[in-house]
């Protein structure tokens, strides 16, 4: 069974989040920009009561009170894709690395791009921490929700990095 649920978003720029899951764990969460609509399946079931904690983990990273979420996480993608998010999972709070350190981290030096893009399909941003991932140029790179947003998480996190 899928179960999702939405709730008011804490983060500039969007207003709902949007989350979707099993009882494996978290499968995707949604940033929705104001009327934006959250698109369901017809077999998929509300259910405040499953995504309870991952709500309140989300309220708190926001307002720098958590730098490491404890939620299960079930993402849906390739094993690549999912090499590439479990690594992007052991990048420390308030720290930054690059493609290439990922693709290195996961026994594919070679295969910045394809990280790349496997960061950009990442289906649970925030808590799988695509964020904190950049070009070696030192520029901030792209986001699939936008350089303001990844901006602010890094500006969040640098913050309260000493908290």
């Amino acid at each position: 069974m899928i179960w999702f649920n939405t709730f008011q978003s804490p983060f500039c720029g969007f207003t709902t989040l949007g989350l979707v899951g099993d009882k494996h764990g978290l499968q995707a969460l949604k940033l929705l920009k104001e009327n934006e609509p959250f698109k369901t399946e017809n077999h998929w079931h509300r259910n405040p009561d499953f995504f309870r904690n991952v709500q309140q983990q989300l309220i708190a990273y926001a307002k720098g009170d958590l730098q490491s979420f404890d939620v299960p996480l079930n993402p849906q993608g390739t094993q690549f894709q999912k090499n590439v998010w479990q690594a992007l999972q052991t990048i420390p709070y308030g720290k930054t690395v690059t493609y290439q350190q990922i693709a290195e981290q996961i026994g594919k030096p070679k295969s910045y791009r394809p990280v790349g893009n496997a960061n950009n399909k990442n289906p649970i941003p925030i808590i799988i921490p695509c964020h904190r991932v950049t070009p070696k140029n030192g520029n901030l790179g792209g986001y699939a929700y936008g350089k303001g947003l990844k901006a602010q998480l890094l500006e969040l996190e640098s913050n309260h990095l000493n908290d």
